[in-house]
């Protein structure tokens, strides 16, 4: 019997796990991988069923507007960057080729699409073609089956404008796209079949080798009755030259099932790190999901030991691997500190990464992407990484030059959302009085750097660079710079000028001085961001993450800091989520006024444990998790970004979680699993052993480490390397006692 394409991927998974329990092993965690997990988005974006080795270049995924579209519009070579665009579309077809063809949806079936890391295959249904794809480094290979008795064609174009380029030569594809304006992104690839050649020009179909120009279209059609054709091919961002080196370098002698399993190997190597036992299969499929997420980013460009790097447009030599695609207003919060973990060496390279686009730039970036550093959000958070990795242990970066970058920002550079350069009149107002001045309802903008939507944040904008200059504070202490210490460390206090002591949360002030009268709730605009960052001022109240002890006493004392928290969990919108939502679409996974689908969140349920009610972080880490990172494709309830929510998953199912960032330490919340086992690369393991742990079993009753009794539910990054465990007793109520 021969069995439908679409299928031969789930019996060679079966026969995978037959074999493995037939030699007495553990199960393989990739079964638990789902790359469709989160695929239609809460309100905002969804995750992509991503295909790629960890943190590599080739990432793949069809163009379609999220699980629920039902058509595909193409093939992309590569994602160039998370979210902002990809290059080189191809298009398998079975019609006659005409101008309009590119142009063509393809209707796909969810049922008949194997999703993973290492390999996708769909299943066209009225063309009657399954696409495959599997990943290499800078290398891929697309299968095209097509059916019987048909004259099958594969269309290219390109998803940028620019002078882009397609020439064939036998079974030869070379190519460049042009992504951002400025980018040359080559292509060398190579077909399985020979076939004849066409090009688009002016919309007009030509038998020719060659097009150049904006909207390139080019085909090869291959023989009337051809079953399969493989495409390998391999990208460059340095040179033609270079993209045929790295097909060489890697698909020289691999067919599609060589490199698939090789792909595999990798991931199965990754996801063994991290081994957990208990909890069920949905919780693991959410766990290991969400590990794979934190692969997708940083991004390895390095070729033959050199990159291209778009913070000077230039191509450099460098014996460290670089690295791009950061967003770190995402990623300081819990990816990083998980990267510090579970792979030490690549976070050092990384950070590395981010010296080499200061000295690039001369600028510290905040979201490095490939054309540079792409202006987002607010903050310099990038330099809480620094710290946090460099009280961690990692030192193997230029932590001198670092801290010049992370200073020329704070000093130097506008603070103005979305925004890069030198400081403007606003920054300097800044400097002097402490707080981001805020403009009064209706006062028109006078600062024109201010972008006329994302405006002046100046809540945000405060308690964000007061987080930054506690970074950098702790650092220059680390580096014995004793006056830049006392000097960041009195401006990390800054987000006390903007604490209304009688409404107790953090609200706006103009330039004189003046409170600004508005509803925490709801005020600022589109995302509150006159004021505020998509998340209002019940959310921002929290953002003092790098002195929990000075926000405690300023509300009052732990029982009432423990009463606003409840509050904040109970508290209703005021009005319909409908109209709520409208005004800030990236609040998502709303719990009262908290929003677990946004970042700045994250934190907050872990607070209490700087109370007398630590079983409260117990429950509500439980709860969020149980609602809002569900194993289906509603399973992310805000924007993922790229591993930047994901890592929050992967804490707090283990079971701690890295509440400040730049304070080696882990704070305790309510493991999801019976045992957790991470295998560091020092070649120690770490275990969480959380005995009678289940649904119902969510409350610690006593905790020891190395077997002694643990009487915080607090222990170090350095307790955390040294290998050990940490043991945890599980009960259906609350240990009241237990603080």
């Amino acid at each position: 019997m021969r069995l439908a394409p679409f299928l031969q991927p789930a019996l060679t998974c079966c026969l995978v796990i037959a074999i493995t329990l037939a030699k007495g092993q553990s199960v393989s965690n990739l079964k638990y991988i789902d790359p469709r997990i989160g695929n239609v988005g809460a309100l905002l974006e969804p995750t992509r069923p991503l295909t790629h080795l960890p943190n590599q270049l080739i990432r793949f995924t069809p163009q379609r507007k999220d699980n629920f579209d039902d058509q595909i519009s193409s093939f992309p070579l590569t994602l160039v960057s998370h979210r902002l665009g990809q290059v080189f579309s191809v298009k398998p077809f079975v019609k006659p080729v005409n101008a309009g063809s590119w142009a063509q949806l393809q209707t796909w079936d969810n049922d008949l699409e194997t999703a993973s890391p290492w390999f996708y295959s769909t299943y066209l249904i009225d063309e009657d073609i399954t696409v495959d794809f599997t990943p290499g480094r800078k290398a891929g290979i697309f299968r095209f089956r097509f059916p019987a008795g048909s004259e099958p064609s594969l269309l290219f174009g390109n998803y940028n404008q620019g002078t882009n380029e397609y020439r064939f030569s036998g079974h030869e594809l070379t190519g460049i796209e042009v992504y951002h304006g400025d980018i040359k992104v080559f292509l060398y690839g190579k077909f399985s079949v020979a076939g004849k050649s066409g090009i688009v020009e002016n919309g007009k179909m030509e038998n020719r080798n060659y097009v150049s120009g904006n909207n390139t279209k080019a085909f090869v059609q291959f023989p009337k009755g051809t079953a399969i054709v493989e495409f390998q091919y391999a990208l460059s961002y340095i040179s033609a030259e270079q993209a045929k080196k790295n097909f060489l370098s890697e698909l020289n002698g691999m067919d599609f099932d060589g490199l698939q399993e090789q792909a595999r190997q990798i991931w199965e190597k990754t996801f063994s790190q991290i081994q957990v036992e208990g909890g069920s299969d949905a919780q693991k499929r959410s766990f290991y999901s969400a590990l794979y997420r934190c692969y997708e980013r940083m991004v390895d460009i390095t070729e033959d030991g050199a990159y291209f790097s778009g913070f000077d447009k230039q191509v450099h030599k460098d014996e460290r691997t670089f690295y791009t695609d950061d967003w770190a207003w995402d990623t300081y919060l819990a990816h990083h500190p998980l990267r510090i973990i579970l792979n030490p060496e690549q976070e050092a390279d990384m950070l590395q990464s981010y010296v080499r686009m200061y000295q690039q730039s001369g600028w510290m970036p905040t979201f490095p992407v490939l054309f540079g550093d792409h202006a987002c959000m607010n903050g310099f958070h990038s330099g809480i990484s620094f710290l946090d990795a460099y009280r961690k242990g990692i030192t193997n970066f230029d932590v001198n030059k670092a801290y010049e970058g992370m200073r020329k920002n704070a000093t130097d550079a506008t603070m103005i959302p979305w925004v890069n350069g030198p400081k403007t009149a606003l920054d300097d107002f800044y400097h002097t009085n402490g707080w981001f001045p805020a403009l009064h309802p209706g006062e028109k903008e006078t600062e024109p750097k201010v972008h006329p939507f994302e405006k002046r944040q100046a809540v945000a904008i405060t308690l964000g660079h007061s987080y930054d200059d506690w970074a950098l504070s702790e650092l220059a202490k680390d580096l014995n710079k004793k006056d830049d210490a006392g000097f960041f460390f009195q401006r990390s206090k800054n987000y006390h000028n903007l604490w209304h002591p009688e409404k107790q949360l953090f609200l706006p002030k103009d330039n004189k001085g003046n409170w600004i009268d508005i509803d925490p709730k709801f005020s600022g605009g589109p995302g509150g961001r006159d004021y505020y960052d998509e998340n209002n001022g019940y959310t921002y109240a929290w953002q003092v993450q790098q002195d929990i002890p000075a926000l405690i006493q300023m509300m009052g004392g732990k029982e009432k800091f423990e009463e606003k928290l409840d509050q904040l969990f109970r508290e209703g919108l005021g009005r319909s989520k409908y109209e709520f939502w409208a005004t800030f679409p990236d609040a998502t996974g709303l719990v009262g006024q908290f929003s677990m689908g946004n970042e700045p969140s994250f934190h907050i349920p872990y607070l209490y444990n700087y109370t007398s009610s630590p079983w409260k972080t117990q429950k509500r880490i439980r709860f969020l998790l149980d609602a809002w990172f569900g194993d289906n494709v509603f399973g992310i309830p805000g924007d993922e970004d790229g591993g930047g929510m994901s890592a929050f998953v992967v804490f707090s199912a283990m079971g701690f979680y890295p509440l400040t960032p730049g304070n080696p330490v882990y704070t305790i919340g309510s493991p999801l699993f019976s045992k957790v086992s991470i295998n560091l690369t020092n070649g120690k393991q770490f275990t969480v052993n959380a005995n009678n742990c289940s649904d119902l079993n969510k409350y610690i009753q006593k905790a020891t480490l190395n077997g002694k009794d643990l009487h915080t539910l607090w222990f170090s990054h350095q307790d955390l390397m040294n290998g050990g465990t940490l043991e945890l007793e599980m009960g259906p109520k609350p240990n009241k006692l237990f603080n």
